[in-house]
C-alpha cells in the first residue's frame, strides 16, 4: 500500500513540475473559491438563498482578481508546498488580509453593494487562510511521511539549541538526506521533555549512554558550534564503547552566515579530540613585532613553514621571503598566498619566494644582501627520526652546518632577531636528529653574545597533521585496510595541533629578548595505541576486529616517551602560562662549538660514523646514541 502511494505521489509530482506555474495558480483559484462559497455556506447555515447565491456568482471574478494580485504582490506563486514553514504562513496571513480589505472596500464603498453579507468578508478571510494554510502544510506532512517511509539512518543530536533545530530541519524536509533524527540530548534541564519539531528532547549528557541503549541509533551527531575539546571528548568517551559512528558540524568561527546544514556534517576527527582551549595571543604585541618588516621563513614548503606564512602574513609584514629547498612544497604555499592576495583576503605583502639550500653559503649571501630580511625564523630541517638514523651525515650537514650559514649570515646582515624552531628530540637525545638539533640549540644561544641580533629557541614536539607524521601514516593504514602499525603499547608522544603551535611561536619570538629556549606547553603525552585506537574508531571500523594493530618494536634511537626539558636545564616560568623557558646549566662557547664544527667536517669528509658519533657527544654529553 505505502509503495502504490508513494508511485502515485511520485507520478503527480512529476506532472506538477512540469506544469508548475498553471497548477499553482489553478490552485490558488480553486482555494479562493472554495473559501468563499464555505463562508455562505457557514453564514446561512448550510443552504444558500437564491439571492445571496448571486451575489457569490456577482463578485467570484473580483474576488479572484484581487486575490491573485496579492498572491503574486507576495511570491506566494513562487513557494513550493512541501517546504512550507511559519514565514509561509505570514505571507499567507498578510495577503489574505490585504486582499479582504480590498475587497470590502471595492464593493461596499466603490461599487455600493451594503447587501454584501458583512459576516462574509470575516468568514471568506478565516476559511482562506485555513484552507491555504491548511493545503501547504498538508503536503509537507504528506511528503515528510514519505520520506520517513524509506530506509534511513537513526540519528540522535547532541545539542537542542539553534544549530540542533536547523539540522533536524533539513534532514526532515530534504528528500537527499538519509537520516531520520529521533531525539535531542540537551544540558540545559529546562529543555528535557519538551520537543522540537516533533522531536521529543530526552535529557542531559548524564542519560546519554542510557538513552543510547534504549534508543539504539545509527549515529551519534554533534550539534554544538561551540563546544571546547573536553566536551568533545567527553561525549566520545561515552559513545565510544557502543562503537557508532560521531559526527560534528563545523566550529562557530567556520560557519559564515549562521546557517548549519546537513551537507556541513563531517565525522569527528582527532583534531577535534586533541585541540585545546583557543589561545589569546597578545596580538598588538604580535602585530608590532611583525608588521612593516621583512621576514624570512625557511623551511616555508613545510607544514611548520608555511603556516608561519600564514600567520605572518595576518600581521602585515612588509615584505615575506619564503626559503626552501624542496620545490613542491614551496610552490603549494606560494600560489595559495598569492590566491589569497587576489581574493583581497590577505595583505598587500611583498612576497618572494626563493628556491635554495641553506648549506650553501653563497645561496644565503645572495638572499640577505638583496631582500634584507629583519627577522628570520628557522623551521627548516631534516626531522624524520628513522630516516637520519640511515643518514646520519647528511642529518649534521643540513640540521648543524645549514643552521651555522644562517645564524652567520644573519649576524653579519645584522637581522633583528632569528628564531629557531627545535623540538623535543634534542632533549637528553638518544638519535642522531635529536642530537644534532641539540648542538643547533646550542649554536644559536651562543651566537646571541656575538652582536646585535637577537637569537631566540622554541621548542616544542609533535605537531598533529605534520609531513610524514604517525596520524598520516595511520589514516594511510586505514585506507588500505591495515594494519595499523605502533611500534611499542607503552610508547606516548606530545601532540599538538600546527595553528597553534606556530601562534606559540610567534608569541614566544614577539616576547624574545634573545639567548632563551622557550618550550611551548603541550598538554599531557598521548598514548600512540589509543591514538591509533580513535583512528580507527572515528574512520568507521572497530580496532583489532575489523582493522588490527600490530607492534612492531621501537625503532633505533626511539624513545619510550619524549620530555621538554634536558637533565641539564632548570624550568622556568614566563608572562605566557603556555610557555616556560629552559635554561641550560651551561652553553659551550662559540669558539668551542667552532671547533667542534671543523671536526665534524672532516669526520663527514671521511665518512667515519663512530668518529661522527664521538664527537657530537663531545658537543652533547648527555646524547645517548649507541
Amino acid at each position: 500500500m505505502g509503495r502504490a502511494i508513494s508511485k502515485f505521489y511520485v507520478a503527480v509530482r512529476a506532472l506538477i513540475i512540469k506544469n508548475r506555474r498553471f497548477v499553482v495558480v489553478l490552485g490558488h483559484m480553486v482555494e479562493i473559491v472554495l473559501a468563499n462559497y464555505l463562508a455562505f455556506l457557514l453564514r446561512f447555515d448550510g443552504i444558500i438563498p437564491k439571492e445571496q447565491f448571486q451575489n457569490f456568482s456577482r463578485f467570484l471574478l473580483l474576488l479572484l482578481v484581487i486575490r491573485i494580485f496579492f498572491y503574486v504582490l507576495f511570491g506566494l506563486y513562487k513557494d513550493l508546498w512541501r517546504y512550507s514553514s511559519i514565514s509561509d504562513l505570514a505571507r499567507i496571513l498578510k495577503s489574505v488580509t490585504a486582499g479582504s480589505i480590498v475587497f470590502l472596500v471595492v464593493v461596499r464603498f466603490l461599487l455600493g453593494h451594503p447587501e454584501y453579507p458583512r459576516s462574509i468578508y470575516f468568514l471568506d478571510w478565516l476559511m482562506l487562510i485555513m484552507i491555504s494554510g491548511g493545503a501547504r502544510f498538508a503536503t509537507r506532512i504528506f511528503r515528510e511521511y514519505l520520506h520517513s517511509s524509506g530506509k534511513k539512518k537513526t540519528v540522535l543530536i547532541i545539542g537542542a539549541g539553534d544549530a540542533g533545530e536547523m539540522l533536524a530541519r533539513d534532514m526532515k524536509k530534504n528528500d537527499k538526506y538519509s537520516y531520520e533524527p529521533i531525539g535531542f540530548i540537551d544540558d540545559n534541564v529546562n529543555k528535557s521533555k519538551g520537543t522540537i519539531h516533533g522531536i521529543p528532547i530526552l535529557g542531559t549528557r548524564e542519560v546519554l549512554a542510557q538513552v543510547i541503549e534504549e534508543e539504539e541509533p545509527d549515529e551519534i551527531l554533534i550539534a554544538m558550534p561551540s563546544a571546547g575539546f573536553k566536551v568533545l571528548n567527553e561525549i566520545y568517551d561515552v559513545c565510544k564503547p557502543f562503537g557508532l559512528p560521531v559526527r560534528t558540524v563545523p566550529a562557530m568561527h567556520e560557519i559564515l552566515d549562521g546557517n548549519v546544514t546537513v551537507s556541513q556534517i563531517r565525522p569527528l576527527s582527532l583534531e577535534d579530540l586533541l585541540q585545546r582551549e583557543q589561545i589569546s595571543p597578545n596580538i598588538g604585541e604580535v602585530s608590532k613585532y611583525c608588521a612593516g618588516k621583512a621576514i624570512l621563513v625557511t623551511g616555508a614548503g613545510g607544514s611548520i613553514g608555511s603556516e608561519l606564512c600564514r600567520q605572518i602574513m595576518r600581521y602585515s609584514p612588509s615584505r615575506l621571503i619564503l626559503f626552501d629547498r624542496y620545490e613542491n612544497g614551496l610552490f603549494d604555499i606560494d600560489l595559495e598566498l598569492r590566491d589569497g592576495q587576489r581574493e583581497g583576503q590577505a595583505a598587500a605583502v611583498d612576497l618572494q619566494t626563493v628556491v635554495g639550500d641553506m648549506r650553501d653559503p653563497d645561496t644565503l649571501e645572495y638572499l640577505f644582501d638583496r631582500f634584507k630580511p629583519q627577522i628570520v625564523f628557522h623551521a627548516a630541517a631534516h626531522k624524520h627520526v628513522p630516516l637520519m638514523e640511515l643518514n646520519p651525515f647528511e642529518a649534521v650537514r643540513n640540521n648543524v652546518f645549514g643552521t651555522m650559514n644562517l645564524l652567520r649570515r644573519s649576524l653579519l646582515h645584522e637581522v633583528e632577531h632569528f628564531v629557531m624552531i627545535s623540538t623535543d628530540k634534542a632533549v637528553n637525545p638518544t638519535n642522531i636528529m635529536g642530537g644534532t638539533k641539540r648542538i643547533a640549540e646550542f649554536l644559536t644561544m651562543a651566537m646571541n653574545k656575538q652582536g646585535g641580533t637577537k637569537f631566540t629557541t622554541v621548542r616544542f614536539g609533535n605537531v598533529l597533521g605534520s609531513n610524514g607524521s604517525v596520524v598520516s601514516i595511520f589514516r594511510e593504514q586505514v585506507k588500505r585496510g591495515g594494519p595499523v602499525t605502533v611500534t611499542h603499547p607503552d610508547i606516548k608522544r606530545y601532540f599538538m595541533l600546527i595553528p597553534e603551535a606556530v601562534q606559540l611561536v610567534l608569541l614566544a619570538s614577539a616576547a624574545g629578548s634573545g639567548g632563551e629556549i622557550f618550550v611551548l606547553d603541550m598538554g599531557e603525552q598521548i598514548l600512540i595505541r589509543d591514538l591509533a585506537e580513535n583512528l580507527i574508531r572515528l574512520s568507521g571500523f572497530v580496532p583489532n576486529e575489523e582493522i588490527r594493530i600490530v607492534y612492531t618494536g621501537l625503532r633505533p634511537g626511539e624513545k619510550l616517551y619524549e620530555e621538554l626539558f634536558d637533565q641539564m636545564e632548570k624550568s622556568a616560568p614566563t608572562t605566557h602560562p603556555k610557555l616556560r623557558s629552559a635554561i641550560p646549566d651551561a652553553v659551550p662557547a662559540l669558539q668551542a662549538l667552532e671547533a667542534h664544527l671543523k671536526e665534524l667536517e672532516a669526520i663527514i669528509a671521511g665518512k667515519d660514523l663512530e668518529a661522527l658519533i664521538t664527537e657530537m657527544r663531545k658537543i652533547v654529553p648527555n646524547f645517548k646514541k649507541g
